[in-house]
């Protein structure tokens, strides 16, 4: 049985805590929190064994890795206190915010023999293995719109005069960083890294984005990301190919698939059902990846991730 700390104390900690438990794999052993009421009542919540307010005492630990929830713009010291602690570590995106934090982490990572991996739960779901296998139905891809445009709880507080995490620039908030990274990594996934990159941000009064729209080139076709926190949308995400259209409900979670034949103009739909809770997917890899040390699909994670904070800190320079 595999033993995991946690750091965060948020709804989704608890939801990856509930996800990793589903896997019948692993133990929660304990809880760091800056607040000793706050991680008292976490870790009773949440069965976990002991809680702390020193992370330091927490990675004198022995336990097997560590799940990181904490605000972005803290990841990477937060990663390499525990990387240095031998401790694997799975982090939710975005894992680090520059392309040299994520070398830093991945060469002291291969130093220490653990292994990180960054949360990205839609790419791991049932769902969009059959998206993925789908694309070779449409023929040549000519365009996407693939977007997460969901209205923050925290946008009214935002408004109100106050400065959530998720709305500060000091916090590496921002809605490319929240929600823009989805259909980014999505796009690196499935294409690889783009010719070309366009950001196109709606500025909030403090500088963060609120919205906006970025654009990947590459050599034959054209993808459309739009992410928004301060507006909500009801259209699908689509993949436009010669032969025909690959549509999806959401980016997160994929429950609903569509293909489109242009030729017989008919339509087939091509989702199953799934966990509710999909986290359960991402936490069952990282997992096995652990257990077998699976070095190749490290390798693939770890380069997708980096891929992703090229184009991230592009479209940061160029907002």
């Amino acid at each position: 049985m595999i033993t995991f700390s946690t750091i965060g104390t948020s709804w989704i900690t608890e939801s990856f805590i509930q996800a990793a438990k589903q896997t019948g794999k692993v133990r929660l052993s304990s809880i760091y929190s800056r607040s000793e009421e706050t991680a008292r009542g976490f870790a009773s919540n949440n069965g976990a064994e002991r809680w702390y307010t020193d992370l330091d005492e927490m990675l004198k630990e022995d336990t097997d890795f560590v799940y990181l929830a904490s605000p972005n713009s803290v990841h990477f010291e937060q990663m390499i206190k525990v990387i240095k602690s031998k401790k694997h570590v799975f982090c939710e995106k975005p894992m680090v915010i520059s392309e040299e934090q994520w070398r830093a982490v991945s060469e002291l990572a291969k130093q220490e023999g653990v292994f990180v991996f960054e949360g990205y739960r839609h790419l791991y779901s049932p769902n969009y293995t059959v998206f993925k296998e789908s694309l070779a139905n449409i023929g040549q891809v000519r365009s996407a719109i693939l977007h997460y445009i969901q209205y923050s709880s925290r946008y009214d507080a935002f408004k109100a005069g106050k400065e959530p995490n998720v709305f500060s620039k000091e916090f590496a908030g921002g809605a490319l960083m929240d929600l823009g990274v989805y259909p980014l990594s999505m796009a690196v996934d499935l294409f690889g890294k783009p010719n070309r990159l366009e950001y196109f941000p709606v500025l909030l009064d403090n500088g963060a984005d609120g919205s906006g729209t970025l654009v990947l080139t590459y050599k034959d076709f054209v993808v459309t990301i739009l992410c928004s926190k301060i507006a909500d949308a009801t259209i699908p995400s689509e993949i436009h190919g010669e032969n025909g259209t690959i549509t999806i409900d959401h980016i997160a979670p994929i429950t609903k698939i569509t293909h489109y034949n242009r030729e017989t103009k008919q339509q087939h739909e091509l989702g199953k059902e799934q966990l509710e809770l999909d986290m359960v997917y991402e936490a069952d890899e990282f997992i096995r990846i652990i257990m077998e040390r699976d070095i190749h699909a490290y390798q693939y994670a770890m380069e997708r991730s980096r891929q992703v904070v090229q184009c991230l800190e592009m479209a940061q320079n160029k907002g």
